[in-house]
């Protein structure tokens, strides 16, 4: 495998400071790739993540990533073995996004240069991941647990400048109950992306959220 180039963690940090929004673009194609990166751009979306369990996600990740501004971090989403970081690392992706935290994931998504996202339910699972090397956490699912878990996890963790972005289930209703908690960020997927919209519809659909979350502060 040739070399890659490595992607400085920090864009992570800068794509949520300028919008605390992972967006999920599960049903995403290749032919609607450009529109609806475009779409999203408009609407304030600077991190984009593809999940690799739909039909033709590689193709429309790479066509995303090929069609957006430079300022928009794109990755992938439910990674579950090092071959498909391979192919992520391969087309030119900068995010390797979990369901899950495996410590081999983690490591072969840091030894390609690539930013690490695994997904973590409990205590041991943060702590695990981040010693692993994992730049950030997605807190999944969030639906499963709430904010005041993760308002606990920031008040007894040394985790104060730790990414977290609660996925599943956020909407635009809890978001500021998340954020106050703690969150860094929301990994939203119909809330910002439905993959019937064209045109205007998409940065409508998407600007609904983004409005409601892009004032947020502490």
């Amino acid at each position: 495998m040739c070399a890659l180039p490595m992607i400085e963690p920090t864009k992570l940090r800068d794509a949520l400071a300028a919008m605390p929004v992972m967006a999920i673009l599960r049903g995403l194609t290749r032919e609607t790739a450009g529109e609806v990166g475009c779409g999203l751009y408009s609407a304030g979306v600077r991190f984009m993540e593809v999940p690799l369990n739909g039909d033709g996600a590689l193709s429309a990740l790479k066509e995303l990533c090929a069609c957006v501004p430079d300022d928009v971090l794109v990755g992938a989403g439910t990674v579950l073995d090092e071959g498909q970081i391979d192919q992520v690392a391969q087309a030119g992706e900068q995010v390797i996004v979990s369901p899950h935290f495996a410590p081999n994931l983690v490591a072969r998504t840091k030894a390609l240069g690539l930013i690490s996202v695994p997904g973590v339910f409990t205590p041991s699972e943060a702590f695990a991941a981040l010693k692993a090397g994992a730049d950030g956490l997605k807190l999944f699912p969030a639906d499963g647990l709430s904010p005041v878990v993760l308002k606990a996890w920031r008040s007894v963790m040394s985790l104060e400048d730790v990414l977290i972005l609660p996925t599943g289930g956020v909407s635009s209703q809890n978001a500021a109950a998340w954020w106050a908690a703690g969150a860094s960020g929301f990994g939203v997927g119909s809330g910002v992306f439905q993959p019937d919209l064209r045109g205007e519809d998409i940065e409508a659909h998407a600007g609904r959220f983004t409005r409601a979350v892009g004032g947020l502060t502490r």
